[in-house]
C-alpha cells in the first residue's frame, strides 16, 4: 500500500461518523448514498449548480499558524479612551477553568434547571452583585450591551406610562453626557416606536413637559463628570417620568449607587469585570429595576424556587414571559443575553469580593486624582470638577490636540479626542504609575516643562475626597458567596463544584431542534484568548486594527458566499439583534421609496417566538399566516393575507427549512408572492445548518437573512449567549445596513447603528472564521449532508417507537424533526415535561420541548454526532418508550412511576428510605452502560410555579437550608 502525504483534514474531526457507519446509516434510511438522499430530501428547483467559491480547507496547525500572522497585523496600544470600554485583567483561574473550559462554555440555555445548576448559581451570583451595587432590587441575567440596555429601559418605561402620561407622552429625554454609541442605539430603538428622542443638557431639562416620559442620564458622565442626580430624579418622578442611569459598575463601589438617588432603572456594562475589551464585544450589559419592573424587565431572569425534595434551587423565573408564549405581544427578546460573560463578571466579583473590588476602584481613582493634580500644575483646564477614572481636558487649539495625538501614538497610547479643543483620559485597573507617569510627560512637553518623577512623588497620602452625597455609604455583596473565594485554591473548587451540576457536550449530545449544539473545535476557540484580539478598544484608530479587518472583509466575504447575497453586516450581537436589523432595513428601503406606510409583516404560526417579537420592536403589525397540516406555509391563506394587505405590505418573515423541519417546496412561489406585493422577504437563518453548500437565501429568493454563527457557525453556546447575529442582503438593501455613531461602517444610507460597538462582538468573530477555513466549501456542503443523515438516521430508528410530526413528500426530513408525545398524555397521563426530565436519568438534556407544536420533542442531531453516539440516544427514547408502555399497560402507577418522579438525585436513591414502586436500580441505572458513566442531576424535578408564586432573585441567605442540607448558592 502506497503512502498517503496529504495531511490530516478538520472535517474528520468535526463530523462524528466515519465512512463505514455512514454506509450503515444509509441503509437505515434505505438511501443508497448521500447524494439520493439529498435529492429526495431537497427540491431540486433551490439546489445550487455550482459548489461554493472558498479557499482550499487549512489543516488546524496551518489554519493557527497563518493565523497567527493576521493577528499580529493588531497593534496593542495603551488605550485611554474609556466611553464604557477599559483594559481588565482576567483573572487565570476564571480564564482557564471558565472561558476557555468548554465545561462552561458549551452548555445550553438554562431552561432544563435540574442539569443547569452550576450556571444558574453563577448567574445568581452576578444578579446579585448588580443588585447590591446599583441599590436596586433586582437585576436581570445580562443583557448584550450597554446601548441596547439603555434602549430596552426607554420601552419599558414606554410600554409602563400611566395616568395622563398613559396617551400623549412619547418624548423621551437622553442627556448629552451619555456615551455617543449609546445615543445612537437607543435613536435607532425609538423610530419604529413613534418616540421622539430629545438630546440636550439634563441641566435645562424641563421636567414638567406633559409629553416627556423618560429620562436617561450617565453615572459618570461620558466626559468624567459625576453629578449628584436626585434632586433632578425626585422632580421628574413629581410629575409622573421614569429614569433609567447608565452606570459604571465599577465606580458603584465607592459612590452613591443611582438606585439610592431614586433611580427607576439602572443599566450598563460589566465588561471591566474581567472581560476583555475584544474589539467590542462580546460584553454582559446588566439590567437592575424596582421590584415593579419585576414582569416587564427585559430579558431573563434566575430566581429561586424548590424542588421535589424541598431544597432551595435555581431556575429561570417567569418563563411565561418567553416570546413562544407572548409572541407579538413582546416588548423585547428574551434571546438577548451574554451568559457566558456574565458568569465571568460575576465570578469576577467573588473572586475579589467587596473589599478587592473596592480596592480596585480606589487605586483606579488614586491615579486619576494624579493626573488630575499634575495637568493642573501645568496649567491645563480640567473641565469636570468630580470624577471617578476619567478626565475632559481643554486644550488651547486643535493644533495643540493634534500635537499630544502624535506625542500619545508614538508611545502606543490612544486617548479619547473631541471636536472641540478637548481631550479624554481614563484609567483603568492595569494602569499604574508609570502610565500616570508617560501621560502627564506628554502634556509636560507641550508646556516645555519637566514632570519626572512627579506620579511618584504624588502618590503617598491620597485620600477619596467626593462630596458627601456622592459617597458610598452603604454595604454591598455581603453575601458569603463573595466574601469566601478569594484565594485561587477555594475559587478553583468553587468553579469546579459547579462546573460538575451542569450537563453540557462534554457529556453527551444536546440534541435540541432549531438551536444546533454542534462541534466548538478547540482549534476554532483558541486565538479567543489571544492579547492581539483581547486588548483592542472598539473605537481606537482602524490602523492599529488591521488584523481584525483582514478577519471582517475575509468573514464577509465567506458569508456572501454561502448565502448568496451582496453584502454582510457583523454588527448584530445576537440571533435576536439580526432579526431586527434585517427588518430595519427593510423598513429604511420602504421610507427609502416613499412608501413608509408599509408597515405590516406577515408571520407563520410556526415560526420562532422571537420573529414577531422582533418585528413588534421594529414597528411593525403582526399578521398571522396559518401552516398546512404538512406544517408548511398555508399558500391559499398567505395569498389570503397578503391581498388583504397589499397596500400596507412590508415583509414576510420565514424560516427555511420549515420551523417543523421539511424543506417547504413552494419556497420560491412564497417569495414571489410577497414580491408582487411590494412585500420584501425576510429569512430566519436559524436553520442554515441545512442550507450551506446545497442551496442559499439568495438563490431561494429572499431579500434578507440573518445568521446565528452561534449555531451553524459554531460559535458555542455559552449557556445562553454570546452569539452573533450577522445579516446578509441583497443589492436592495445593501444602502440600509447599519453604521455607527464614532466609526465609518455600514451602508451608504446606514440605518441608526443596532449594536454599540460598530462590529459588535468581534472578538468571537475568529471562532466561525476559523470553522469555514478549516472545512471549506466540500467540508461545509458535507457538514450539511451528515447533518440530514443524522436526522434522517433518528427518525427511522424511532419512527416505530414513536409518532413522528411532518416530513418531506419523500418521507424526508431535513436537519431536524418533531416526535409526537401528545398521544402519551391520554394513554399514560405522560407529558412531555417527564420525557423530558427522564432523559437526565439517562444523561442526556431533552430536545427543544413543546415548540413549535405542544406537548411535542423537536430534535436535531448535527452532524459532530457520531453513529454511537445517535445510537446511545434512540437506545434511551427506546428504554423511555417501553417505561411508558408499562404504564399504559397496568404495570406501572399513572401517578407514581419512574417518569413522574424524574430526575433522580444520589440523595433520593441513597436515603435510607425508598417508598417507590419501582427499584431504585430502575430509577438510577435504566441502560447498562449508564453504570460506567452516570452524569448525576443536582436536583430533583424543580417546581416552577412556587417559583413564580415566591419571587426571589438574588441569593439565597443561609436560613433557608434545613439541617444538614448543602445550600444552593455557597457553600
Amino acid at each position: 500500500m502506497s503512502i498517503n502525504f496529504d495531511k490530516e483534514r478538520f472535517l474528520h474531526r468535526h463530523i462524528g461518523s466515519n465512512p463505514e457507519q455512514i454506509e450503515e446509516m444509509l441503509q437505515t434510511v434505505n438511501a443508497s448514498s448521500l447524494e439520493q438522499l439529498i435529492d429526495e430530501t431537497v427540491p431540486k428547483g433551490i439546489r445550487l449548480e455550482e459548489s461554493l467559491d472558498l479557499d482550499e480547507p487549512m489543516s488546524e496547525y496551518r489554519f493557527l499558524e497563518e493565523f497567527r500572522k493576521v493577528a499580529n497585523r493588531n497593534e496593542i496600544y495603551r488605550s485611554f479612551i474609556g466611553m464604557g470600554y477599559y483594559d481588565t485583567l482576567t483573572p487565570n483561574v476564571i480564564k482557564r477553568n471558565i472561558l476557555e473550559n468548554p465545561g462552561w462554555y458549551t452548555a445550553y440555555t438554562p431552561y432544563q434547571a435540574e442539569i443547569a445548576q452550576g450556571r444558574l448559581e453563577a448567574l445568581i451570583n452576578f444578579q446579585t452583585m448588580v443588585s447590591d451595587l446599583t441599590g436596586m432590587e433586582l437585576a436581570n441575567a445580562s443583557l448584550l450591551d450597554e446601548g441596547t440596555a439603555a434602549a430596552e429601559a426607554m420601552s419599558m418605561f414606554y410600554s409602563s406610562k400611566k395616568g395622563a402620561k398613559r396617551k400623549k407622552a412619547d418624548k423621551f429625554f437622553v442627556s448629552e453626557l451619555c456615551h455617543p454609541q449609546t445615543i445612537d442605539v437607543v435613536k435607532g430603538r425609538a423610530k419604529p416606536l413613534g418616540i421622539k428622542i430629545v438630546v440636550g443638557d439634563h441641566n435645562e431639562l424641563d421636567v414638567t413637559d406633559p409629553e416627556l416620559f423618560g429620562i436617561l442620564l450617565q453615572y459618570p458622565g461620558t466626559n468624567g463628570s459625576v453629578e449628584d442626580y436626585e434632586g433632578l430624579i425626585a422632580a421628574a418622578h413629581e410629575h409622573g417620568n421614569q429614569v433609567v442611569v447608565a452606570a459604571d459598575l465599577l465606580s458603584l463601589t465607592i459612590l452613591t449607587p443611582p438606585g439610592e438617588m431614586g433611580a427607576d432603572a439602572v443599566v450598563g456594562s460589566s465588561q471591566r469585570f474581567g472581560v476583555p475589551m475584544g474589539y467590542g464585544g462580546p460584553h454582559a450589559a446588566f439590567f437592575a429595576t424596582g421590584d415593579n419592573y419585576k414582569r416587564k424587565i427585559p430579558g431573563r431572569i434566575i430566581g429561586v424556587t424548590q424542588d421535589e425534595e424541598g431544597n432551595p434551587v435555581y431556575r429561570m423565573a417567569l418563563q411565561t414571559r418567553e416570546q413562544h408564549i407572548r409572541r407579538e405581544k413582546a416588548t423585547s427578546n428574551i434571546c438577548t443575553a451574554q451568559v457566558l460573560l456574565a458568569v465571568i463578571a460575576g465570578m469576577y466579583a467573588v473572586y475579589h469580593g467587596p473589599a478587592g473590588l473596592r480596592r480596585i476602584a480606589e487605586r483606579i481613582h488614586g491615579l486619576t486624582r494624579i493626573v488630575k493634580m499634575g495637568l493642573e500644575e501645568l496649567g491645563f483646564e480640567i473641565q469636570n470638577d468630580t470624577f471617578f477614572d476619567t478626565l475632559t481636558i481643554v486644550v488651547d487649539s486643535d493644533e495643540v490636540r493634534e500635537t499630544i495625538r502624535g506625542l500619545a501614538l508614538e508611545k502606543e497610547m490612544n486617548f479619547r479626542y473631541f471636536n472641540d479643543k478637548q481631550i479624554g483620559i481614563s484609567l483603568d485597573e492595569v494602569k499604574d504609575l508609570t502610565d500616570v507617569q508617560e501621560v502627564l510627560d506628554i502634556f509636560a512637553e507641550i508646556k516645555g516643562k519637566n514632570m519626572d518623577g512627579y506620579a511618584r512623588n504624588r502618590q503617598e497620602g491620597l485620600e477619596l475626597e467626593f462630596p458627601e452625597e456622592l459617597t458610598r455609604e452603604s454595604s454591598y455583596m455581603e453575601h458569603p458567596v463573595f466574601n469566601l473565594y478569594h484565594s485561587e485554591h477555594e475559587m478553583l473548587r468553587y468553579l469546579k463544584k459547579l462546573e460538575n451540576k451542569d450537563l453540557s457536550l462534554v457529556h453527551s449530545m444536546i440534541s435540541l431542534g432549531s438551536c444546533t449544539m454542534k462541534l466548538n473545535a478547540t482549534s476554532e476557540m483558541i486565538p479567543l484568548t489571544w492579547p492581539e484580539f483581547g486588548q483592542i478598544h472598539p473605537f481606537a484608530p482602524k490602523n492599529q486594527a488591521k488584523g481584525y479587518h483582514e478577519l471582517f472583509r475575509e468573514l464577509e466575504r465567506q458569508l456572501e458566499e454561502i448565502t448568496g447575497f451582496s453584502a454582510v453586516s457583523l454588527q448584530p450581537n445576537s440571533g435576536a439583534q439580526g432579526e431586527y436589523a434585517g427588518l430595519m432595513t427593510i423598513r429604511a428601503y420602504h421610507e427609502h421609496h416613499g412608501e413608509g406606510h408599509r408597515n405590516v409583516t406577515i408571520v407563520p404560526d410556526s415560526a420562532h417566538g422571537t420573529n414577531p417579537a422582533s418585528a413588534v420592536m421594529a414597528g411593525m403589525e403582526v399578521v398571522v399566516t396559518k401552516c398546512d397540516e404538512n406544517g408548511n406555509v398555508d399558500l391559499d391563506d398567505l395569498r389570503e393575507k397578503a391581498e388583504e394587505n397589499k397596500d400596507r405590505l412590508a415583509a414576510l418573515m420565514v424560516t427555511y427549512p420549515s420551523t417543523h423541519g421539511v424543506f417547504e417546496e413552494d419556497i420560491k412561489e412564497i417569495c414571489e408572492l410577497i414580491h408582487n406585493y411590494g412585500g420584501l422577504v425576510y429569512m430566519d437563518g436559524a436553520n442554515m445548518n441545512a442550507q450551506v453548500g446545497i442551496t442559499s437565501p439568495g438563490e431561494i429568493g429572499t431579500d434578507v437573512c440573518h445568521l446565528n454563527l452561534h449555531k451553524t457557525f459554531c460559535i458555542p453556546h455559552g449557556g445562553g449567549g454570546p452569539g452573533v447575529g450577522p445579516i446578509g442582503v441583497n443589492d436592495k438593501l445593501k444602502p440600509f445596513l447599519p453604521g455607527n455613531a464614532l466609526i465609518d461602517t455600514g451602508g451608504s444610507e446606514a440605518i441608526n447603528g443596532i449594536s454599540a460597538a460598530p462590529w459588535g462582538s468581534a472578538s468571537i468573530l475568529a471562532i466561525s472564521y476559523a470553522y469555514i477555513k478549516m472545512m471549506g466549501a466540500y467540508g461545509l456542503t458535507k457538514a450539511t449532508e451528515m447533518a440530514i443523515l443524522n436526522a434522517n438516521y433518528l427518525k427511522d430508528r424511532l419512527k416505530d417507537h414513536y409518532p413522528i410530526l411532518y416530513t418531506g413528500k419523500n418521507g424526508r426530513t431535513a436537519h431536524e424533526f418533531i416526535i409526537d408525545l401528545r398521544p402519551f398524555r391520554q394513554s399514560a397521563d405522560v407529558e412531555a415535561v417527564d420525557v423530558a426530565k427522564r432523559l437526565m436519568d439517562y444523561g442526556f438534556h431533552a430536545p427543544t420541548m413543546s415548540w413549535p407544536v405542544p406537548g411535542t420533542i423537536m430534535v436535531e442531531p448535527t452532524e459532530s454526532e457520531s453513529k454511537q453516539e445517535l445510537d446511545r440516544f434512540c437506545e434511551a427514547m427506546i428504554s423511555i418508550r417501553e417505561e411508558i408502555n408499562e404504564v399504559e399497560q397496568g404495570k406501572a402507577d399513572r401517578e407514581n412511576n419512574v417518569l413522574k418522579h424524574a430526575p433522580h438525585t444520589q440523595r433520593m436513591i441513597t436515603s435510607d428510605e425508598w417508598d417507590r414502586p419501582y427499584s431504585r436500580e430502575k430509577a438510577i441505572f435504566p441502560l447498562d452502560y449508564i453504570r460506567f458513566n452516570k452524569f448525576w442531576p443536582s436536583v430533583s424535578r424543580v417546581d416552577d410555579a412556587y417559583g413564580d408564586r415566591n419571587l426571589m432573585c438574588s441569593c439565597v441567605p443561609l436560613d433557608a437550608y434545613a439541617e444538614g442540607q448543602e445550600p444552593a448558592a455557597v457553600d
